[in-house]
Order: structure tokens, then sequence, then C-alpha cells
């Protein structure tokens, strides 16, 4: 690593690995800071590998164009420490990965893994489940209103509501949702001290247990429903990934758990987070309620917006494949790279006012599903679970305001809301 001239001061660093300052917002002081100060800078931090910081928007974008540049699969493409990747690389007889996800996979994989399954993701596809989705809306919305007034938002309806869409679609049993759920909390909150089952959030990065555990329970359940699709397929998706083959050779058990594992966690907690975070914002901007209310078609609107001002995947690295520049600084082969999706959707040379919640923001090129090869499979499905769901509840809420305080859960990976007690009146 070079650009030592170019070292991020040590508290900014710190909040960058702190799970407590995704939580309470400090990082954005932070990505603030940096975007004005440092936007393309060198972390150091104890038991982490030296890693660039890159927080402009144009500098995520056009880092996420170059994918032969900047690979995912070198090294872990989620921040680690030293010692987690150390036996992780024991277990794995080498390889920086337990998982073999997308995310984890650069050309030629990566295009042919994402193949197997993109045609369900797509709108023209989608819009055959959109009947399916509404009754489950609106049953979400019907459970809300029998809540007499006041629920925990979170945990009583944005949980339950995407959860439920994925899962039908992936082919687990209803019955079965609630083991998913918490196997997802576990996995993305795995240092928050209410979700994780070690949480330890409040020791350094390369303190804290590697627990395997869950990863563990979601291979014992997906590889029962695997066997069970191959000798009985379905119209589902699991279904899909049980019998694929790449190149003529049925995927390895490996790349077919963790293949089950993204669908069953991604597709569902990003668009919980964001959802809860549309609904955490207007309890707070009664004036953009009002504004919603008097005009359904702002629904499209709120969904982008909301996915911007939560942006529930935070970072993403990437390992440069040869010697390159960045904003004029040196960038050598095999160099980590911190993508900051939430600091690129507040860059105020994109986006005016980013602190502001304006649900009729135009326009609105939002990172939070990435870019370039990348981009996110379920992008479609999340924002139209999203319109629908608001556009069953906003004709029925008269009205709505915190009554209680409202937490976020403490990941420097994936975060969102994860309690928020409102007080609300349905017509």
């Amino acid at each position: 690593m070079t650009a030592a001239d170019h070292r991020i001061p040590q508290e900014h660093a710190a909040n960058l690995v702190d799970p407590a300052a995704y939580a309470d917002r400090r990082i954005h002081d932070t990505y603030r800071w940096l975007r004005k100060n440092e936007p393309f800078g060198v972390a150091e931090v104890e038991g982490v590998d030296p890693f660039w910081v890159t927080t402009k928007h144009e500098d995520i974008l056009e880092i996420s164009r170059q994918n032969d540049l900047f690979h995912n699969g070198d090294r872990n493409p989620v921040l680690t420490s030293q010692v987690a990747d150390r036996k992780v690389r024991e277990m794995m007889g080498g390889s920086p990965h337990l998982l073999r996800t997308l995310i984890h996979m650069d050309e030629p994989d990566h295009h042919k893994y994402r193949t197997l399954t993109q045609a369900w993701f797509m709108p023209q596809n989608l819009r055959s489940l959109e009947e399916r989705i509404r009754v489950i809306a609106r049953a979400a919305v019907d459970k809300m209103a029998a809540k007499g007034g006041e629920c925990d938002f979170v945990n009583e309806v944005a949980l339950h509501f995407p959860l439920h869409v994925i899962m039908t679609i992936l082919g687990v049993p209803e019955s079965d949702e609630a083991r998913m759920l918490k196997l997802t909390q576990e996995l993305f909150g795995a240092t928050d001290p209410e979700l994780g089952r070690n949480a330890a959030s409040d020791k350094p990065l390369e303190d804290r247990p590697l627990d395997f555990g869950v990863i563990t329970d979601f291979f014992e359940y997906f590889r029962k429903l695997s066997e069970d699709r191959r000798a009985n397929p379905t119209d589902d998706l699991a279904s899909i990934i049980a019998n694929s083959k790449i190149d003529g050779q049925p995927i390895s058990d490996l790349e077919a758990m963790s293949y089950y594992i993204i669908v069953a966690t991604a597709g569902h907690d990003t668009t919980s987070s964001s959802t809860g975070g549309a609904m955490w914002a207007l309890a707070e901007n009664p004036a953009e309620f009002k504004k919603l209310k008097a005009d359904l078609s702002l629904i499209p609107g709120l969904v982008d917006e909301s996915i911007r001002w939560t942006t529930p995947v935070k970072t993403f690295m990437r390992t440069a494949t040869a010697d390159t520049e960045v904003r004029g600084r040196a960038v050598k082969q095999g160099d980590w790279l911190m993508l900051c999706y939430a600091s690129g959707n507040r860059d105020e040379e994109v986006f005016e006012a980013p602190d502001t919640f304006r649900i009729d923001r135009k326009p609105n090129k939002h990172l939070a599903f990435g870019y370039g090869a990348h981009v996110c499979l379920g992008q479609h499905l999340a924002k139209m679970e999203m319109r629908i769901l608001w556009e069953e509840m906003i004709p029925r809420l008269k009205s709505v305001e915190l009554a209680g305080e409202p937490a976020m859960s403490q990941a420097f990976f994936v975060n969102g809301p994860k309690r928020l007690p409102l007080r609300f009146e349905f017509a």
C-alpha cells in the first residue's frame, strides 16, 4: 500500500470498522469529512490489512464499471480482519471465501451463475407475481391495522412482508420463515448485541469471534431442501438451483448452498431495511407524508428515496488486479478498496440537500443496488414489493408518528432499522 500522505485520520478510520458507528449515524459524519477532505484515502486499522476508502459517487461508479480491473473474488468482498481471513483460508484450502455466491465471483463464472436465475428477477417475469405479492402486502397492512394504533413497524411488518415474498418464490415453507429470519439476522447482524449469536461489537475487529455456526445451519437446511428438489422438482427457485448445471456439469455443493443463502438473505433483508427506513422518515417528516397522501403517484419516488436514504448495503470491497490510478493516486496490484455506497448516496455534488428526505427527488441516481456487472439481481423485485406495499397502505394510513426511540442495527456491511415504535391511525 502506497500513499502514506493520504492516510485517513484515525478517528475516521476507526469509524469505518465500528459497527456502532453505523447504528448511531457517526458514520455519516466520517463520510462527510472524507468526501470533503480525503475522498480516496487509506485506512489503517489495527488487525486489518490497509485499504483504500472510496466515498465519492463518481469514483464508486467508475470502479464498479471496471470489473476486470477491480475484482470481487481475489480477496473477501466484505471487510474482514487478518485473523478471520487466516482462519477461513485454513478451513477452505487457501480460498478467502466461506461462501461462493455471485458477490464472490468474477468473470467468466459470475455471468454463468447469474444467468441461472436471472430470468426469475426480470420485470417481464415479475409482472406475473404482482397479484400474489399484492395479496401478501394486503395481509401485512391488515395485520398492522389490527394492532390498535401502535406497533413496532420493523418487527411486526417490515421484516415479514418481503421475507414471505422471497420464501414463496424460493420454495421455503411458511412454517420455516421464522427460522430463515433468525438466521439472516444472525448473519448480517453478527456484531449487533441484540441480533448476533456471539455479538461483540465493542471489541476491536481482530478480536471479534468468528462464528461459523450460522453458515453451518443454513447449509444443513438447504442441503435437505436441495435433495428434495432434485428428487421432486417443482416450479420454484429452489428447484432451479438444485438442478443447475454449468458447462454441462452440476454446480458444486458449496456453490448451490451459497446460492440458496444469498437469495434467502439478501432477497428480503435489504428490502425490509428500506421499508423500515421509509416509514421512519415519513414519521419524522409529516410534510412528506402529507405530500404522499395528496398524490399517490409519488410512491415510486418514495421507494427510490427510501433506498437511497437507508442504503442497506453500506460497503463492498474490491481488489485491484493491476497497478492503476484513482483520483490521480497510485493503486498497486493487490490493493484492497472499500466502496462506501452510503457515502456516494449522500454526495453533495450529485444530490441536492442529500441529508434531507424528499419523496419527489429527481433525478435520484442512487448507488444502493450497486452498478455494472454486479448490480443487484433482485432490484426490480425489491422496488416492486415496496411499491405494492405502499399502494396498499398509504390510502388507509391517516397519520403516523414515532412512539418511542427507533434503533439501527450495529453492522458495517449490511444494516438498517431493527426497531421502529410507531403510533398511527388507519382510516
